[in-house]
């Protein structure tokens, strides 16, 4: 499997290439990943391809190697492991997964996670286009992402789930909490598109017992916090493992996702409602998908920090309607598992290792 991101970064793409090799893994799959690590790999089936530097893509910085040291990297190690397929995570992203592509040394299969605008996309078309039909399956983890690919590269793409590691919220220990306050928790780059600022507009319409909770850091943070130096209930969190978010998300009384576009599915919901925690999220296309047009969590008018405000009190009362939502989130999540998403992938590699 191969990362085109820096596994030393948090990011949903990332996620992604852990949970479903963990997954396969745990089934005897015998799996390894090749991606860019700043700092030391996650896990000992990680096969470093070296430092990543930023990209500009889709309103967000991605962290990629396009370098040629990386390259020649892993094109030694699938020399050296004789793997029987590669799955490509964003199969045409600077960096390792185009260079596979691009030299095609065994079957691939491919997963488009991007939506939105990819500006790339629009300046190599007919290139990429002929790269894409090098793979031999193609996937997105959304309709979104999905019609992007069509529109954009041609092909056909079969829809297969952004999978979510149940236990791993579900089980998790919640965090100490300081004071019994009623808590919000934020956890994404602070980058424009992710919404922060909205959310941090609309604490200023919560009770003044409230507490927010912002983890993450970004291109924004300084800014936001010297903004909003007079809101006491903000708690600036900074960076948060992949490990204590799932502590986080118990802890809190509900998750806020007030992200303003480019999202292609919404995992961070799922993670939510897997922790049994009421999830309020802006009304983007890819979440509504993911929420059951709003079932399985409290959706508000994107960009509006008044709507979202009442969003987050109605989920803070916790009222018999929340919590309908709580139980039916966490079915969702289940029907999502990493577990099922391996299942169906498996079925894709064996075609392909016939």
């Amino acid at each position: 499997m191969i990362c085109p991101y820096s596994l030393g970064v948090w990011g949903g793409v990332q996620a992604q290439v852990l949970g479903l090799s963990r997954s396969l893994r745990a089934k005897g799959v015998a799996t390894q990943v090749l991606a860019p690590c700043d700092g030391l790999p996650p896990e000992p089936w990680v096969t470093p391809l070296g430092n990543s530097m930023p990209y500009a893509q889709n309103g967000s910085l991605a962290p990629v190697a396009p370098d040629p040291p990386a390259q020649l990297r892993m094109l030694g190690a699938i020399r050296d492991e004789r793997f029987d397929l590669l799955h490509l995570h964003e199969p045409l992203a600077p960096g390792p997964t185009l260079t596979a592509v691009t030299v095609k040394p065994v079957p691939l299969l491919g997963t488009f996670h991007a939506s939105g605008d990819v500006a790339v996309y629009r300046w190599l078309r007919p290139l990429l286009r002929k790269l894409t039909r090098t793979i031999d399956i193609k996937t997105a983890v959304s309709a979104e992402a999905a019609g992007m690919a069509r529109r954009h590269l041609g092909g056909s793409y079969e829809i297969l789930f952004n999978g979510i590691e149940v236990n791993r919220f579900a089980g998790a220990e919640p965090i100490e909490r300081p004071t019994p306050a009623p808590t919000v928790f934020f956890l994404a780059r602070h980058e424009p598109r992710k919404g922060l600022d909205v959310l941090l507009e609309a604490s200023r319409q919560l009770p003044s017992d409230v507490v927010v909770w912002v983890g993450g850091e970004g291109p924004e943070t300084e800014a936001l916090k010297e903004a909003h130096a007079d809101n006491d209930r903000l708690v600036w969190l900074g960076p948060i493992s992949d490990a204590d978010k799932a502590r986080y998300l118990r802890a809190a009384d509900v998750f806020c996702v007030p992200s303003l576009g480019g999202e292609s599915f919404g995992v961070v919901l799922l993670e939510g409602m897997a922790a049994r925690t009421p999830v309020v999220a802006s009304d983007l296309e890819a979440y509504r998908v993911t929420s059951g047009d709003g079932q399985d969590a409290a959706l508000f008018a994107t960009g509006d920090p008044t709507s979202l405000a009442k969003a987050l009190l109605n989920s803070l009362e916790r009222g018999p309607a929340v919590e309908r939502q709580i139980e039916s989130g966490f079915e969702r999540a289940e029907a999502l598992s990493m577990d099922r998403l391996a299942d169906l992938y498996i079925s894709r590699y064996q075609q392909l290792a016939l």
